[in-house]
This record gives structure tokens, sequence and C-alpha cells, in this order.
């Protein structure tokens, strides 16, 4: 007998979010006809430096919203215009405002007695944003779960503030590609004139110096995860054996110190899911969903 397959309808709903420093948007993501069991709310990568909210492909948006999960991509204001402070303190406002506004933002929620339960998910610096939110733990609704792809909490040293080997392979950027980039605060950075300077902090060694302010020892208290023994959730890691960016001993010390949920990819890319013909992309989301569902059925 054949049985029709169902069409998916992935329906995109773009917001203007209220804020002070800058023209801040949120778009959120459902399925036509799938129940929403949960939010979760991203953040993109980019090294603080570059990227722009809507970077997800498809497959995960999919993926995502037929399994029953509101996605909602919030931006935040780039580095260096923007510091850490600044930063953090725009992402926390943007988790309070899905806590308060969650009606508002998902239109079918399955229960109508306060917000759904909502995950943070973040890939790279994203991740990062989303860890040290968490860790923070100053919401009127905790987190059901942190989904954390090829992340880090700057556990380890050095990596972050030595000349990247990999990055140094690349022709060399000249420190003039700041002038490039908007002064203003602003959330969109294209990778033409954004991304040339993530490679120029990570050739020199002085990413830090392009997001951060201040004496080093209140770096590490207040936007690392040294100081942090416990986070308020379960935490799920994805990440490269090889990995160009973040490097896999980072990976370790993150999900031993939080005895994550693993998944480990051999290779070399960052970003390994950007490639969706990679097996390991499908898995990666595959996986991402029996995440989610063990911690609601907690």
């Amino acid at each position: 007998q054949f049985i029709p397959r169902r069409i998916f309808m992935l329906e995109k709903k773009e917001f203007e979010i209220p804020s002070e420093k800058f023209k801040k948007g949120a778009t959120v993501y459902t399925d036509s006809d799938t129940p929403v069991k949960a939010a979760i709310i991203y953040f993109h990568g980019g090294g603080l430096l570059y990227g722009r909210r809507k970077d997800l492909p498809r497959p995960h948006l999919n993926t995502l919203t037929q399994a029953g999960y509101a996605i909602i991509a919030f931006d935040y204001p780039l580095a260096p215009a923007a510091k850490l402070e600044m930063i953090m303190n725009d992402v926390e406002s943007s988790i309070q405002y899905y806590i308060d506004h969650s009606d508002e933002l998902i239109k079918n929620p399955k229960s109508s007695e306060g917000s759904l339960p909502y995950f943070l998910w973040g890939r790279s610096a994203g991740a990062y944003l989303c860890l040290i939110a968490a860790a923070k733990g100053t919401y009127t609704q905790a987190p059901a779960g942190i989904l954390s792809y090829y992340g880090y909490g700057f556990l380890c040293d050095n990596w972050f503030k030595e000349p990247s080997r990999h990055y140094c392979t690349l022709p060399k950027v000249p420190e003039s590609a700041l002038c490039v980039i908007p002064e203003g605060i602003h959330a969109d950075g294209d990778l033409d004139t954004h991304y040339s300077v993530y490679v120029y902090a990570r050739q020199q060694g002085n990413w830090i110096d392009l997001f951060y302010e201040g004496r080093e020892k209140f770096f590490y208290l207040d936007y690392t995860l040294r100081a942090c023994d416990k986070l308020p959730c379960p935490l799920f890691c994805a990440h490269s054996t090889g990995d160009t960016d973040v490097p896999f001993s980072e990976f370790t010390e993150l999900s031993n110190k939080y005895h994550a949920k693993r998944f480990i990819v051999s290779g070399t890319e960052h970003d390994f899911d950007r490639d969706t013909e990679n097996p390991f992309t499908q898995k990666v989301l595959d996986e991402t969903v029996a995440f989610i569902e063990k911690c609601l059925n907690k």
C-alpha cells in the first residue's frame, strides 16, 4: 500500500528585538504541521568578529523543526566595535527575552502555561556565548540543555593568545583589514569584509585583544569556564579530532569537566557540519535530536 510522504513546511518569521545600541533582530523557524515541544535559542559563530544569525543550513532547520523544535536565531553585536561585556549582556538579554515573550515568538506552543522548555545552541563562538551565559545562571527559567558545536570555554592555556599554526599558513593579513569594517555597533558581519579581521587576529595571536579590554585576571574569572564547576543543565558537545581553530584538547577539557554527551568527528574541519553532504552532518543532527528528547523526558 502506497503511503504518500508528507511535505514538510518550514516557516520563517522575522522579529525586531528592542535594543538601544544597534539594529537587532531574531528569526524564528518552525514546521507549520508540527506542534512545538521546545525552543532552541541559537547564536552563530565567527570568533565574535564575523557571521550572521541566518547561517544555518537547510538540513539543520528541517531536521530540528520537523522533530518539533522551534529555532530562534538572535543577533548579537560584533567585536571589535562591541567588547565582550556588551556582547554577553546582549546574549543574556536575548535569552530572557525569549522567556518573557515566548508566546509572541512561537505562535503554536504546545503548553499554554508559561514558556516552553528551551535549549541553548551555538556553533563555535556562539557555543562559547551559550556556555558562559548558562554558567552565569541568572534567568527566571533555566535552560533544559546546551548544544555546543565545536565550542570552547577557554579552559586550556595558550591556544587562543598565540599565533595559530593553521592561520599562519594562509596569506598574511595586514592590520589595515580593521579599517574596512564599520566602527558603529552592528550585528551583521559579512565574510567579505569581516572574516579577514579574524584571520589577522589569529595570525597575530591578539584575538582576545579585539573583544576584551581589562585585566587578564578578570577575563579568566568572568569570561571563561575555569571558575565554573557545574552547568545548570546537561551538555552536548560535537568536535573534530583535528579542528584547526579550536584544539581537540579544549573539547576534551570541556566535555570531561561537565560530563557531556560527546559527538566526535574524524577530520580537520572546524565547522564540519557546514558540508551538508558529509554523512557526519546528518548524524550529528540526529544525535542532537536524541539528546534533546532525553533531556525533555527526564
